[in-house]
């Protein structure tokens, strides 16, 4: 039974490689994948092996604990940066590879230009960390940023994107390669529309009062902040903004409920009871109070759970992004 289930593993592996060996993304013998096996083990591509031309005995087991390795094949060099992976989060799944167009973008640039709806609500921002050498030497940077979004750029280097499935660590890859494209398409037809695209309005917060997190006076400071935003007031009334959304703090008894209408928040509960409920534990909130983590992304990616339908919540992605970017603007302790 633990060898059927290796094996399928494996095989999994093998279509991986080759679908990004197919799309571009891995060429020659760049790039690894992993994936857990069990609480113990994880198997991994082995070193100097082509993704796209993967064979059941190019994909080594490896004990997560020890590093031990099962036979006498060596792993991929990035086993490390893996393997911390797995000891850090739930993920089941690890792609790093080397998407041409992604890594062309990011090596004159850090941030990412989103111009489409979906680049915005699948991708939000994209960390980067930068790399002084060909293997991750430095993994804690990589793993940091992982803890704020799912997909993660090395700069001069690829990508690294971990999920529960293949197939949605496959789609953010692909996805993130698109919206660069989508981004060299839109200079080609108008070089400087990208000049100040998406520049953000920052206030100086440095003599502001920070509240602990999830304090009712640190949810009050935002409903204030709320209230008195034009921009979300506008779009409120154009979209009819009216709903009751609530935050929950995971491992706690901390909620807050917004009481909208037409996007001013005419009342705030201390309880959980609405249709559309966004919890979290501390870790994550914090990225978020941060400014680190998207909300929508960070509920898409599994890092935040949703009650509620996100598909209904869309109709209002405007002004619900920028009350998200308020939360920001309260500091925490």
């Amino acid at each position: 039974m633990i060898f059927c289930k290796e094996r399928a593993l494996k095989k999994e592996i093998i279509n991986v490689g080759k679908r990004l060996y197919q799309t571009g993304l891995a060429v020659a013998k760049s790039g690894n994948i992993s994936a857990r096996l069990d609480d113990e083990h994880i198997l991994i591509t082995a070193t100097g092996t082509s993704l796209g031309n993967l064979k059941y005995q190019d994909i080594v087991k490896v004990d997560l604990e020890t590093g031990r390795v099962c036979g006498n094949i060596n792993p991929s060099s990035e086993l490390l940066l893996h393997s911390l992976v797995y000891k850090n989060f739930k993920a089941k799944t690890a792609i790093h590879c080397h998407p041409p167009l992604i890594n062309g973008y990011f090596a004159v640039t850090d941030d990412l230009k989103a111009l489409t709806f979906e680049t915005k609500f699948y991708l939000g921002n994209v960390p980067v960390v930068a790399q002084e050498t060909p293997t991750v030497t430095k993994p804690e940077a990589v793993i940091a940023a992982l803890k704020t979004n799912n997909l993660v750029v090395l700069k001069n280097h690829g990508t690294v994107a971990i999920a529960d499935k293949f197939s949605d660590g496959l789609s953010l890859t692909e996805a993130l390669e698109e919206a660069v494209r989508t981004t060299a398409l839109a200079r080609i037809f108008k070089k400087d529309i990208l000049d100040d695209l998406d520049k953000a309005t920052k206030d100086d917060l440095s003599k502001s009062i920070a509240f602990p997190m999830f304090s009712r006076e640190h949810i009050q400071a935002i409903v204030d902040l709320v209230n008195k935003d034009e921009f979300i007031a506008q779009k409120g009334r154009e979209l009819d903004l009216t709903l009751k959304l609530a935050i929950k703090l995971d491992g706690s008894d901390k909620a807050y409920k917004f009481n909208f209408e037409k996007g001013k928040i005419v009342k705030l509960d201390f309880n959980a009871d609405a249709p559309f409920v966004i919890s979290a534990p501390a870790a994550v909130w914090e990225q978020v109070f941060l400014g680190k983590l998207d909300s929508f992304v960070a509920v898409t990616q599994g890092k935040m759970k949703l009650t509620g339908q996100l598909g209904q919540l869309s109709k209002w992605y405007v002004p619900f992004s920028r009350l998200f970017g308020i939360f920001k603007e309260v500091r925490i302790k």
